[in-house]
């Protein structure tokens, strides 16, 4: 696309549009047409009837709906996509009164939309713009996902920047900050502000001022680092290091924002070049000075207090010329530009020599932690603030501006004193960011205060007097000591830089500068207890544990092993019991990944062992780690202590124990609701840097609906971040993150009972062999060897090619045995499996391990027993993209990552691989892994799923087809050596789609005869179907619906004694009462109206109070509804008054764009 060189200079376009006014129609597109010119910018494209490929013009058409089944079609001034939402309209100056008004006649009225410029309806006016600029971003289609930016033009006047770098439309806040989010046309004289609009139109994404600060920061951690490693390396201790360098960087921050003079640091380090002896001496005392505060003789100035927690030490190390270069280096950089909410992470990983090498791994992008941080503190605090605009706005128009006045107050005072708690706060991170969408928040308050000043008045409240927000509100608990410190030291950094951006200058900072809250504190966040007391064995030596991270070279094999000499004490934990946390509004962080199968590795066994005690009866021992977070969080929400909380965890929350918690607590008494929730999310493990799979939830106290976001496309960023987008659903959110059949509800069937289970577990990679080590140790010499030396698959062996590996299977034998009949074997696996045994037996399970080390650590005795009398049997892969089954030999051992099922039935096989079963699994089962992947829990997926009453004729339908399926993909595997189950599949995905198939896909299609399997798959479905007795083509919401239901029936069917197996001759050997699969009747649907029935809420006092009581039922509205409708959900006296104040609500929320009236009066977001 071309752009083009502009004739007008800046001067020139500010004269041409300074004198328009009160014609937005009329004016708006050459305005911006002409803006694109002196940008050097692509203009608008011509209109299209192709509502797809209008991507940049005028007028681009939305749909809006307002949940009733009314559409309207309403038009985008100006779209671009993945750019932004632009609003136009235009006021009109006015100087003073007109000749009528002189002469005593009535004020002139001007047209809506072109209110008097700076004056409140002016303002007013543009707010509505905006939200009208957000109502068309929410209508946009979900394939253009939601833009960075809302635009709101005053044509030839001003230009008004909201962003949302987190792309989830929710908070678009003013940009860069409220105090320079509005360019006036006067501006664009300036080459930065002609440089921000043309990144605007360009690449917006550049703007988000985390991504520019991120660069800067990663270049000083590295600095740094370097720096750390040369002086541990002079002998320095680490902790000393890290205090000395935590200084020297709060004062390098210290002078580029003007705390110090302008390079006062950076000079002193350079003098000393030539004294190096004295430069401790002379660090010493300015520290001491910034710590008292008083005059520096060697800065030649008074410098301020800044007390604290940081100058209570002031030790300086000696440093070498190589040192002190590197030092002057990180001072000359910009350090006011460092990115807080990333700087601590990549500072914790410098400062600590076991983490220095992860500098350059991945850090959690800012975006990722506003998703979560947005929905659960900032924006219950932004509709708050909505609530009192809109009563300041019914009580100014009342001709009450005293009344209009202290309902700001009042909300500025309740901003000023909330607490956010993150109580596994880490480096800080999330209280960074939480800090700043406070002080944007902050920002508008004190504008909406400022249009009430007069002249002279101190409206505008700033760090000398009255109320603000500051780091004291934002509480971390963490147990690392040096997180903790980095932490506070983030958040001062943080608002140190709000303060010099907003002010310019470090005038109106009263000494101390930084104050010792105390509000972050290290602790354990979930275990607290009276005395933690070394183990000892019987004979009272301490015992110990190898301490997970230290490997040593095999001295045969050469690979890493566990370095058994790297020991660390195991503790008791005295009178464990939860952890108590500070009192908070909100909570909200990031607490550890760690699966409760790896707790007593990673924590040791007294620990895990005191926490489950602490928690018993709260939180299963199957839980994660990071669930104890979420219990106590959910504890208090509950019990009314706190007002939302929200969290990361791994996607593994959806999984059966860990989901048991969330069922809790969102079930009476005191129920909780999900307000937003995020399944499935690419994340960033802040301890080491790798890629893993998370899910966020938020939740809060009442029976509400909430918002699932569903990432349905993810793409690599030029900054190395994953940019996902998202579809949006809203209604209840169940336990297991769904919104609809709530499968989870559904019951374990006595009829799929004992035939499913996962494969072996080895707990040794020593156990696997290839074909010709199996002949080194003897298989074709010993034929009895054979039984003990098997064929053995895992999932990637059934994904991808197939390794065709084998396993030693000691299973049955003993260790006396094994050394004398397979001495070979003994050996191998003495070497290859005993060391990494004897490692981790400090453990519970590791000690069991051990003790029995030529065995598996799950050996699946019940599973075997159950194949024993099977030629065949079915397996699926436990994480994998696609949901497909296959038989395997009985000669093949499964892998743990296989789910066997012990049956050689067709029929079996058929069902499960239809689409019936599919749509089950991927409901029921949880995602696992980077790669997102459906996990199927058999528990959940097999032993739930109510199976069809099939005749003996649709059986044998299903069976000849089911044959034909395994034998179809087994066969063409067979003859092309490199295809792989995954190709065929998702080369059929792609057929089923009609999406385009590359050179590749049309290959695979040919070589797997993809279109057949997707024929058979059809015809599987469709017999499966006529099974149920149900349509073959139901939707997936409803297939769902229908199995929820037969479960029931099944369930009830079985508590009456009636079982109806699936394998009766191995589940009920005795017999048992066995019946038909009976057919189960479609599951009545049922429709909410636009408002859900609830229990009537208590009308509140206060004009503020009843906004947001009204604002929160708006929220839960499914479509319009009228004052009338939303008045009777109210209870209390004086029904006439209720309904007088809730329509002046009502009309104020339109007037500021927060709703929608429609034509037949009905009122919608």
């Amino acid at each position: 696309m071309s752009t083009s060189t502009s004739l007008l200079t800046p001067d020139a376009f500010i004269t041409r549009w300074k004198g328009s006014g009160a014609s937005e129609r009329a004016n708006y597109q050459l305005f911006l047409t002409e803006l694109c010119d002196l940008l050097g910018v692509e203009k608008p494209r011509p209109a299209t009837d192709k509502v797809a490929e209008a991507t940049y013009n005028f007028e681009r058409p939305v749909v809006f709906d307002d949940g009733a089944g009314k559409t309207s079609t309403n038009f985008i001034d100006l779209y671009k996509r993945h750019c932004f939402v632009l609003e136009a309209k235009q006021g009109s100056d006015r100087n003073g009164p007109t000749e009528a008004e002189l002469l005593g006649g009535a004020r002139e009225k001007t047209k809506t939309g072109t209110a008097v410029r700076n004056t409140r309806g002016w303002e007013r006016e543009m707010g509505r713009a905006k939200e009208q600029a957000l109502r068309y971003a929410r209508s946009l289609p979900t394939a253009d996902g939601w833009p960075p930016f809302l635009v709101v033009v005053d044509v030839g006047y001003c230009i008004d920047l909201y962003s949302d770098f987190s792309r989830q439309g929710k908070t678009y806040v003013p940009f860069p900050d409220p105090q320079h989010y509005r360019l006036f046309l006067d501006d664009l004289n300036e080459e930065a502000v002609r440089e921000r609009l043309r990144l605007l139109f360009t690449d917006p994404l550049e703007l988000d001022p985390g991504k520019r600060s991120a660069r800067v920061t990663r270049a000083l951690a590295e600095r740094l680092a370097k720096l750390a490693a040369l002086l541990e390396a002079s002998g320095h201790a680490p902790e000393k290091v890290a205090g000395f360098l935590m200084r020297c960087l709060f004062t390098m921050f210290a002078e580029d924002v003007e705390l110090l003079p302008e390079r006062s640091f950076t000079k002193l380090l350079q003098d000393y070049r030539t004294g190096l002896e004295h430069l401790p001496d002379a660090l010493q005392a300015l520290w001491n000075n910034m710590d008292r505060g008083g005059f520096d003789a060697a800065l030649r100035t008074r410098i301020p207090q800044f007390n604290g927690f940081l100058f209570k030490d002031t030790e300086a190390l000696p440093l070498s010329a190589a040192q002190l270069d590197l030092l002057v280096q990180a001072a000359e950089a910009s350090w006011a530009d460092v990115e807080p909410a990333i700087f601590g992470t990549l500072l914790e990983r410098a400062l600590q020599p076991r983490e220095r090498h992860k500098l350059g791994a991945h850090y959690t992008p800012r975006a990722y932690v506003e998703r979560l941080v947005l929905p659960t503190v900032i924006e219950p605090l932004r509709e708050e603030w909505e609530a009192a605009r809109a009563a300041s706005a019914i009580l100014e128009d009342e001709g009450d501006a005293a009344g209009a006045l202290r309902e700001i107050e009042a909300f500025h005072r309740r901003l000023c004193s909330v607490r956010v708690l993150d109580p596994a706060c880490g480096s800080g991170n999330f209280l960074y960011v939480t800090l700043e969408h406070l002080k944007r928040l902050e920002g508008e308050v004190l504008e909406g205060l400022g249009h009430f000043a007069k002249e002279g008045d101190q409206i505008r409240l700033d760090m000398t007097g009255g109320y603000t927000v500051t780091p004291a509100q934002l509480l971390g608990l963490e147990v690392n000591p040096r997180a903790a410190a980095i932490a506070d030291v983030v958040l001062w950094i943080g608002y140190l830089q709000w303060h010099f951006r907003t002010h310019g200058h470090a005038k109106k900072l009263q000494d101390p500068i930084l104050r010792n809250y105390g509000n972050i504190k290290q602790q354990d966040a979930v275990l607290s207890y009276r005395e933690r007391v070394p183990r000892h064995d019987a004979d009272g030596k301490p015992v110990t544990r190898w301490d997970g991270v230290t490997t040593k070279a095999h001295p045969v094999t050469g690979k890493e092993v566990p370095d058994e000499e790297a020991r660390i004490p195991v503790y008791d934990y005295k009178d464990p019991k939860p952890a108590e946390w500070p009192e908070a509004d909100f909570i909200v962080g990031n607490p550890p990944f760690i699966g409760a199968s790896r707790m007593r590795e990673a924590l040791g066994d007294g620990y895990t062992e005191s926490l489950r005690k602490a928690y018993k009866g709260e939180v299963p021992d199957s839980s994660d780690f990071v669930m104890y977070w979420w219990q106590k969080a959910a504890q208090l929400a509950k019990n009314g202590k706190m007002e939302s909380f929200g969290f990361i965890t791994t996607n593994s929350i959806r999984q059966t124990f860990n989901r048991r918690i969330i069922e809790n607590a969102l079930q009476e008494p005191n129920m909780l609701s999900l307000k937003m929730a995020i399944p499935d999310h690419p994340w960033v493990d802040i301890t080491d840097g790798a890629a893993v799979r998370i899910a966020m939830t938020c939740a809060q106290k009442g029976d509400q609906n909430g918002r699932l976001l569903n990432v349905v496309q993810e793409t690599k960023t030029s900054s190395d971040e994953i940019g996902v987008q998202f579809e949006e659903k809203q209604g209840k959110i169940q336990g297991d993150l769904t919104i609809g059949a709530e499968v989870s509800e559904s019951k374990q069937l006595r009829a799929n009972e004992s035939i499913s289970c996962p494969g072996v577990k080895l707990h040794g990679a020593g156990f696997i062999v290839t074909q010709d080590e199996a002949v080194l140790l003897g298989i074709h010499s010993d034929p009895t060897l054979s039984q003990h030396i098997r064929g053995y698959r895992n999932g990637k062996d059934l994904t991808s090619k197939s390794r065709e590996a084998l396993v030693i299977d000691l299973f049955g034998l003993q260790e006396e045995t094994i050394r004398s009949k397979f001495p070979s074997v003994y050996q191998w696996v003495l070497e290859r499996v005993k060391p990494e045994r004897d490692a981790k037996a400090q453990t519970k399970d590791g000690a069991s391990y051990a003790k029995t080390w030529w065995l598996f650590g799950k050996t699946r005795g019940e599973l075997r027993k159950a194949l024993s009398e099977l030629d065949r049997y079915i397996v699926t892969v436990e994480t994998s993209k696609h949901r497909f089954f296959t038989f395997l030999d009985k000669s093949i051992l499964p892998d743990n990552m296989l789910v066997a099922i012990a049956s050689d039935e067709a029929f079996l096989l058929g069902v499960l691989s239809s689409r019936f079963h599919v749509l089950w699994a991927l409901a029921a089962g949880g995602r696992l892994g980077m790669g997102n992947d459906p996990r199927y829990n058999k528990t959940r997926c097999f032993e739930t799923f109510p199976f069809p009453a099939a005749t003996d004729v649709q059986k044998e339908a299903i069976r000849h087809l089911a044959e034909q399926l395994d034998a179809h993909r087994k066969r063409q595997q067979a003859q092309h050596p490199s295809l792989t189950i995954t190709d065929m599949y998702n080369v059929l995905e792609k057929l089923k789609s009609g999406a385009a198939l590359t050179a590749k896909d049309k290959k695979i299609n040919e070589e797997g005869l993809v279109t057949t399997l997707l024929q058979i798959h059809r015809e599987l479905d469709a017999a499966v179907a006529e099974a149920y007795g149900w349509p073959a083509d139901l939707p997936e919401e409803e297939i769902l619906e229908r199995l929820v239901a037969l479960n029931k029936e099944r369930a009830a069917e079985e508590a009456r004694g009636l079982v109806r197996w699936l394998r009766p001759e191995y589940q009920a050997p005795q017999g048992g009462q066995q019946a038909g699969l009976a057919v189960e009747a479609k599951a009545e649907a049922t429709t909410d109206g636009p408002l859900a029935a609830s229990a009537e809420t208590e009308w509140p006092s206060g004009l503020a109070a009843q906004a947001a009581a009204l604002k929160r039922l708006l929220q839960q509205q499914s479509g319009p509804a009228s004052a009338d409708e939303l008045n009777r959900c109210f209870k209390g006296p004086a029904r006439s008054a209720r309904a007088r104040a809730i329509g002046n609500l009502l009309e104020t929320f339109v007037e500021l764009g927060a709703l929608r009236k429609t034509e037949a009066g009905l009122y919608v977001r």
